[in-house]
């Protein structure tokens, strides 16, 4: 008896010291810090406007290809204007109205263009036309128009409509002249500006260098909006250099993200 007795204390001795060599030892190892994975540092944020769209659906097949965001200028009124708009953001870009307005030069105008000539009734009239031809529309840019977007009181009377209906305004810049960013401010109107055309020549080469200098603007001034066309030079380049520029850490957004 005074065996088993002498027996069990000792096993209990020996288990006291091992669970408290257990404990001991889980108290002297910190715990692994787990690091969370650090933010993916953007190196700029761009947007990419294609202009021009309602002519026809040539494109459409290539544009299906890119998978990155674009904001897509539609015309009104033209054949294939809402079946453009309405696939498009189906696709998930973004739609806005590409307002034709009255240039300087002497050219070929689409119906209805907006002209320095016309009162604000007629102006908002041409507006409100327009935007009920297309839906899911988020701003308005300019088609043409070096000659109104510098005349201050057409661009005021263009901005009360759209204060109105909540949309953006994006100066596509045809002339250093544009009035539109103090109009858009005396109205609190949300305001873009482009920073680069990407295809005044069609060449892919000449589009490429465009996009880099795009992309160049994205990170000294940590956003830029480059317009383009719906053309397939233009289409193709974006195809296969937006994904490029993507892995360099530049985030593709829509205009409407940019409108301040």
């Amino acid at each position: 008896m005074k065996e088993k007795l002498k027996f069990l204390f000792t096993l209990g001795i020996f288990s006291l010291v091992f669970i408290a060599a257990i404990f001991f030892s889980s108290i002297r190892k910190p715990k692994k810090e787990i690091k969370p994975f650090p933010p993916k540092v953007i190196a700029g944020k761009i947007a990419i406007v294609l202009d021009d769209w309602g002519y026809s659906l040539n494109n459409m097949s290539i544009i299906g290809q890119i998978k990155l965001p674009l904001t897509i200028a539609v015309l009104p009124d033209l054949n294939y204007s809402r079946a453009i708009a309405e696939k498009l953001h189906r696709s998930g870009f973004e739609i806005i109205l590409h307002l034709p307005m009255e240039p300087k030069e002497k050219a070929a105008l689409e119906k209805n263009t907006i002209k320095t000539s016309m009162d604000e009734e007629q102006i908002a009239g041409i507006i409100d036309k327009d935007l009920s031809s297309l839906s899911y529309v988020r701003g308005v840019s300019n088609h043409m128009g070096s000659m109104a977007t510098s005349d201050a009181g057409t661009m005021e009377a263009v901005f009360r409509v759209l204060k109105k209906r909540k949309l953006y305004f994006l100066d596509s810049y045809v002339t250093a002249h544009s009035r539109c960013r103090e109009a858009a401010s005396k109205y609190g109107l949300r305001f873009a500006k482009r920073d680069v055309f990407l295809d005044n020549n069609n060449d892919p080469k000449y589009i490429r260098k465009q996009l880099y200098i795009l992309r160049d603007k994205a990170r000294i001034n940590g956003y830029a909006i480059g317009i383009g066309h719906d053309r397939k030079n233009t289409l193709q380049v974006l195809r296969d250099v937006m994904p490029e520029l993507e892995r360099e850490g530049y985030k593709f957004v829509f205009v409407s993200e940019l409108a301040q």
